[in-house]
């Protein structure tokens, strides 16, 4: 069977989310013992030095980049780092299907981000998608619920900083490489996690703790390059709803290596939001080859 690029971008897309899904299982099993600012600290070291090697070898330091673009850059870092602080300290404290499920609100997020700041064309039918899907986020977090706590709202918070990370790099020129943009977004989070860390009272590493280590660094590296891969070789609006794949392997992980099983009204509002998110990509796609 011959692939195309849409079929191997879905592919990298599928990689990607399953790599980002991997690696926040292994951060919530080291968070059961570890401070938040240890962890994502060394973390951010062996991402970071791994970035400058790529980005160095390479040679992307050697290139000017814009005023602008520079600060899209600081701007991007701070949302990024907003976002590791409060989607984290959720996954940590939350089961790991249920943060996973609010995050799939993402592009319907987006969408409304786009549409409010950037001055993008969205119609009726897609403010009606983001209004169903913000009901189907209701549904999940159910602030008047028993076991509604702080950390739903961390994971909201984490979506709104993520939205503003892609609303900065939305603005990015192209010629701007995404390794570059990375390699800085980690020497932020490397500045904030260490700052934190210096506060904290750090606890000893077993070989348990340097194994899920090494996991946290090797799949996050392995879903930043896949979700690279994935929007240059195939089109965005087909590889885009592959992205709900990380739901899937959240449910499967949770239930595997936490004992976690969302409840029904969760499973019914996480449903509703990725309907909403796939309408919102079929309608986007439809828009784009009318104007063709």
């Amino acid at each position: 069977m011959i692939l195309t690029d849409n079929m191997r971008g879905a592919a990298f897309m599928v990689g990607s989310m399953t790599a980002f899904t991997v690696n926040d299982m292994f951060v919530k099993l080291m968070g059961e013992t570890l401070p938040l600012f240890q962890l994502l600290f060394l973390r951010s070291v062996g991402v970071t030095v791994l970035f400058f090697a790529i980005c160095k070898a390479r040679g992307l330091f050697g290139q000017k980049v814009s005023r602008v673009d520079r600060n899209l850059i600081v701007g991007r870092t701070i949302a990024e780092v907003g976002a590791a602080y409060f989607f984290l300290s959720a996954l940590i404290e939350m089961p790991l299907a249920n943060v996973t499920a609010i995050l799939q609100a993402l592009p319907l997020t987006v969408t409304l981000g786009v549409a409010l700041f950037l001055g993008e064309d969205v119609g009726w039918r897609r403010f009606a998608a983001i209004g169903v899907g913000f009901i189907g986020v209701y549904l999940i977090i159910r602030p008047e619920a028993e076991g509604f706590s702080i950390w739903s709202v961390y994971a909201l918070l984490a979506v709104v900083c993520v939205t503003a990370r892609d609303l900065f790099s939305r603005r990015m020129s192209r010629a701007l490489p995404s390794l570059k943009v990375s390699f800085f977004t980690g020497c932020g989070l490397l500045v904030f996690s260490g700052v934190g860390a210096a506060f904290v009272d750090w606890q000893p590493m077993t070989a348990r703790h340097w194994f899920y280590l090494t996991g946290s660094v090797l799949t996050v590296m392995a879903a930043y390059l896949f979700s690279v891969m994935a929007v240059r070789v195939g089109e965005i609006g087909f590889v885009s709803p592959f992205r709900y794949t990380s739901l899937v392997v959240a449910l499967i992980l949770g239930f595997l290596v936490f004992g976690e099983w969302p409840d029904r009204v969760t499973l019914i509002g996480a449903s509703i939001v990725v309907a909403t998110g796939l309408f919102t990509f079929w309608r986007e796609r439809a828009l784009s080859r009318r104007k063709l």
